[in-house]
């Protein structure tokens, strides 16, 4: 025997032992099957006697075998494995929920999307039980936010008129959050949920067909939160109503003498009203009874009455009168915060330490031009005096806008905007035809309504007009 025919029986042997070895993994391979699958069908076409399978049925076998991977089955408890998935953010959950069947109902867990919608800013106030499924109403809320930016930078828009009753004259109208309260010369008041398709629509208030005298007060003021809605009549009622318990109202007061100003809380239950030389504060206590919670004398009639926000356990008002600025709060003497004779206070608004007024200048004199005052609360001193116009204030909004700044209009036709760090106007805008009336602002958008009935949209980063719509009958 040579030596080449000695070490063939060792080299056949060595070769089948390998060849087993490698059938062994592919036997217990996650994807032996698929394996073997392909290893006949080569079979199949190297000997050209059997007939070729159906690509479709192919296709949804290996499918099936791709989801069947064992070394994806999750072996840890749900509740565990959903504290996992809950530091994953929407991009690696759509990931994880294409793993494998068991994953992807962990991915879609009503949870895990609850918490991710809340966590990008969306219906914060609602809970996880409103929506039946999570992951579709947080693919819906930001696609409609994505469109709205769109047609904001690309200036599309819709005007939607709310109309009542032709013959019927609007006083005066309020919103918070989507819904619009609205006073008529009939007495009536009425509502508007614009954030339902339809516009859903309330009357808290119809005209009174059975009054004897065939007359009913017109509405001359109305105010609503969140929760409340407050109409003040000519003759000096106060109606309040409850948003969640129907058209009756839940409390009623009497003034002896007409309305001239009315006030309501931001948050909570608090109403104050200005009769005369009398300013009132109502409120609700805790046992959800109304009680008067404060009573004030000036001396002069009421122009502007503001509740500070955030003031839930004691209510704090702002009141001007001409030339005076008072501060009055619960169960204290009331205080002056401003006071200069001959410059009559056009204007107010208050955040929650701070009370901003525009005071009307001396015409005779240049340097006494109008100007806006930033006051203190705590304090009750006067912080800084911001700007001048040579038509006098007409309207502000602090509360509203962002920190540090403030938005006003005056009677030259000008929106300015304005750093209370800084005296003059971080811009100027002009686009009315007469004084502006009304004014609001976010981080950039500038909405303003001037007396002709104008309402215009600006963009306050390049100092443009986006929108301008006339509130004139169709």
């Amino acid at each position: 025997m040579t030596g080449g025919e000695g070490y063939a029986p060792l080299h056949r042997w060595a070769l089948a032992e390998k060849g087993e070895k490698r059938r062994r993994r592919r036997h217990h391979h996650p994807w032996a099957s698929a394996l073997e699958f392909k290893e006949g069908r080569r079979a199949q076409e190297a000997a050209g006697g059997e007939e070729k399978e159906d690509l479709l049925g192919q296709l949804i076998q290996d499918l099936n075998e791709i989801n069947e991977v064992s070394f994806f089955d999750v072996q840890l408890p749900y509740e565990l494995a959903l504290k996992i998935f809950q530091f994953l953010d929407r991009t690696e959950l759509g990931r994880c929920a294409q793993v494998s069947k068991t994953w992807k109902v962990l991915a879609e867990d009503q949870v895990l999307w609850f918490r991710l919608c809340q966590q990008e800013g969306y219906l914060l106030d609602n809970q996880i039980s409103d929506f039946p499924c999570w992951k579709m109403t947080l693919q819906e809320c930001r696609a409609k936010e994505q469109a709205l930016r769109a047609n904001w930078k690309n200036r599309i828009g819709a005007v939607s008129q709310l109309q009542y009753e032709l013959g019927k004259v609007l006083c005066d109208v309020h919103s918070c959050d989507g819904v619009i309260i609205a006073g008529y010369t009939s007495g009536d008041v009425k509502l508007w949920d614009t954030r339902t398709w339809d516009y859903t629509t309330t009357v808290l208030e119809a005209e009174h067909e059975s009054d004897e005298l065939g007359f009913w007060p017109h509405v001359s003021f109305v105010r609503i939160n969140s929760s409340l809605a407050v109409a003040a009549y000519g003759d000096g009622l106060i109606k309040v109503w409850n948003l969640m318990f129907g058209c009756d109202p839940i409390h009623c007061y009497q003034h002896n003498q007409k309305i001239q100003a009315l006030a309501l809380s931001v948050e909570g239950a608090a109403i104050a009203t200005a009769s005369a030389f009398q300013v009132k504060i109502e409120g609700a206590n805790d046992k959800g009874y109304w009680e008067t919670i404060a009573e004030f004398e000036i001396q002069k009639l009421v122009g502007s009455l503001c509740l500070v926000p955030h003031h839930t356990d004691r209510p704090v008002a702002i009141a001007t009168a001409e030339e005076f600025v008072y501060l009055m709060k619960a169960g204290e003497p009331i205080q002056l915060l401003h006071s200069i004779y001959g410059q009559p206070v056009t204007c107010l608004d208050v955040s929650v330490s701070e009370a901003a007024c525009g005071v009307k200048g001396f015409g005779w004199l240049i340097n006494e031009t109008n100007k806006i005052l930033l006051y203190n609360l705590e304090t009750g001193q006067c912080m800084t005096q911001l700007g001048s116009s040579l038509g006098e204030f007409t309207c502000i909004n602090l509360q509203d806008s962002p920190p540090c700044m403030l938005v006003a209009g005056s009677k030259d036709r000008k929106v300015r905007v304005y750093d209370v760090r800084q005296s003059k106007p971080v811009c100027s805008l002009y686009g009315h035809q007469h004084g502006v009336s009304a004014v609001q602002m976010d981080e950039w958008k500038i909405v303003s309504g001037g007396e002709e009935g104008l309402v215009c949209v600006w963009d306050q980063r390049m100092g443009i007009k986006l929108w301008e719509t006339h509130a004139r009958a169709c």
